[in-house]
């Protein structure tokens, strides 16, 4: 009876609220600079003439960029060797400088190089945060992981808010995002260790493969890859979408309606990703980004074929493509960290995360060219496989032995 008390008490880590209120806060500050460039591409267009290609190019740059930093600290065991808030305040402030040095690029050349080192700088602060909030949970990590996420979606909109308020000012939005990752990684450094902290890691760069290739893992990846496949390629994409449907419905000058509904739509994911996480806790991690996954790809063929409908309907589908595209993003992360070699989950979910950002790029590459092929109903019907094919991964998943070691056996 006594040591079932002492896990009891130890399952609610006292100041846990406070930490993950704390870190989730630094988060959303600190990925400010990751849309920051997308949000004001309009401008950019006009100011550097841009062609398509350098656009997409600037685009691209952050999502490879983080893949090159996941791969490097993945390789080089950084978030199992060094203290995660060390971690996300390095990221963040080399992220701000970078992304403040767009102010004096001057073109598309310069701007890629730093986009792709802001994109880098972020892998020292989301794969760390979400480890570091594992060390404050154990009853209730999906939950805490989803307002992680959340807190990471928040901080992808909120360029757009701060453009569709802003107006033309683009150098006003790059600056505010540049100083709110510098307050978000201050932010961090200040948060405290939790009770379940994962033992120091040897460096030891095969870990990684090994991570990947364990079959509870891999699988989990799997089911992340086809999350990913539709998620960023949306998110990066929803805006231009969204003015051809205003220009479509007679609207000369959509203005800033464009910006804010970007805002709202990747923006609505922060509550959904709080209902994956309680969902996942209480149904199980695998059942929830199966529902997910399937409600997200059903929203993406629905808008397929309306996506000439009125801008209120395509908005108010939207909305809830936005809420569930993102609902199962961190259930993801927390099975790795219930899953995986416990010295290495650091390792683990950088890697997973490294994967999962590599294939975005192909997604977000390919949209423009599915667009100039079949408009955007051809490109959201491709978009839609990867979620379709990711429920395939996670129903495994649930009938696997690593099930009884989710979500409290819950799969």
């Amino acid at each position: 009876m006594l040591p079932l008390m002492a896990l009891s008490l130890q399952e609610a880590a006292p100041g846990r609220w406070s930490a993950l209120a704390g870190l989730a806060f630094a988060v959303v500050l600190a990925m400010a600079p990751w849309f920051s460039a997308v949000a004001v591409l309009p401008q950019l267009r006009v100011v550097w003439r841009l062609t398509d290609a350098a656009a997409s190019g600037l685009t691209l740059a952050v999502q490879l960029g983080f893949v090159l930093g996941a791969v490097l600290s993945a390789a080089l065991n950084l978030a199992d060797r060094v203290s995660p808030q060390r971690l996300i305040l390095t990221g963040a402030l080399i992220a701000a400088g970078a992304n403040l040095g767009l102010l004096w690029a001057g073109g598309p050349t310069l701007a890629a190089g730093l986009r792709a080192l802001t994109g880098a700088a972020l892998a020292l602060v989301y794969p760390p945060a979400l480890k570091a909030m594992s060390a404050w949970f154990r009853t209730g990590r999906g939950t805490a992981l989803g307002v992680m996420v959340g807190a990471l979606t928040l901080g992808s909109a909120l360029p757009h808010l701060v453009n569709g308020l802003g107006g033309a000012n683009w150098r006003s939005v790059i600056f505010i995002t540049s100083a709110l990752a510098a307050l978000g990684g201050l932010i961090a450094s200040r948060v405290g260790d939790g009770p379940y902290r994962f033992p120091t890691a040897p460096f030891q760069p095969s870990q990684a493969w090994r991570a990947l290739t364990s079959r509870g893992v891999g699988l989990a990846t799997l089911g992340y890859l086809g999350h990913m496949w539709e998620l960023y390629a949306m998110w990066a994409w929803f805006s231009a979408f969204f003015t051809g449907v205003l220009v479509n419905a007679g609207v000369a000058d959509p203005g800033r309606g464009p910006a804010l509904a970007t805002f709202a739509v990747v923006g609505v994911g922060a509550l959904g990703c709080g209902l994956g996480g309680l969902l996942g806790d209480r149904w199980g991690r695998t059942r929830l980004t199966t529902l997910a996954m399937g409600l997200s790809g059903a929203c993406a063929l629905a808008l397929a074929g309306l996506a000439g409908a009125a801008p209120g309907v395509v908005l108010a589908l939207s909305l809830m493509w936005g809420f569930w595209i993102i609902a199962d993003s961190a259930q993801f992360s927390t099975i790795v960290s219930e899953i995986a070699d416990p010295a290495y989950v650091g390792t683990a979910l950088t890697a997973q995360l490294a994967l999962g950002f590599t294939l975005t790029a192909g997604s977000i590459a390919l949209v423009p060219a599915l667009v100039r092929a079949g408009g955007w109903p051809l490109a959201f019907v491709v978009l839609a496989v990867g979620p379709l094919l990711g429920t395939v991964a996670m129903r495994r998943l649930a009938r696997t032995p690593d099930a009884a070691r989710i979500a409290g056996g819950r799969g």
